[in-house]
């Protein structure tokens, strides 16, 4: 099996999408950030220093990222794209697994729908299509003739 992935992500939100043996399939992570703000004000007396709220926000990224690793860890090629630095991150995340060497595409993307991200994807990694009859014998052999 020749798993393809591609994906789109920003701090918020992955959206992969695997194609293996011709089946696409897609997915979505998330990262559930919106309870975590990176610089937040101190307020007084609410016993948590900036540096502690950073580092918990750091720490759940990491896990975030973690999820999508564990995802796309069997990919023999990966896209990724996106808006903002997540997709940087995330090439770390996978130079400290050993899978930099999977990665084939890193792209500055804006914000798209779920099917303009499935349509980049299957341009970037097409697939034959059910119809597509040319690699198939047309007309097999009917015995001893």
């Amino acid at each position: 099996m020749h798993k393809r992935v591609g994906l789109w992500l920003d701090r918020n939100k992955a959206v992969v999408v695997s194609i293996a043996d011709n089946i696409e399939a897609r997915r979505i992570i998330t990262s559930d950030m919106e309870h975590y703000v990176l610089y937040s004000t101190v307020v007084p007396g609410d016993g948590a220093p900036e540096n502690v709220r950073d580092r918990r926000f750091w720490n759940h990224l990491d896990e975030y990222y973690d999820m999508i690793v564990a995802h796309i860890r069997d990919a023999m090629e990966i896209q990724i794209f996106g808006p903002e630095v997540a997709k940087y991150e995330l090439q770390k995340h996978l130079e400290d697994e050993g899978l930099a060497g999977h990665i084939v595409s890193l792209e500055e993307e804006g914000v798209l729908t779920y099917h303009e991200i499935a349509a980049k994807v299957q341009k970037r990694f097409p697939t034959r299509s059910r119809f597509d009859l040319s690699g198939l014998n047309a007309y097999p052999p009917t015995g001893g003739e």
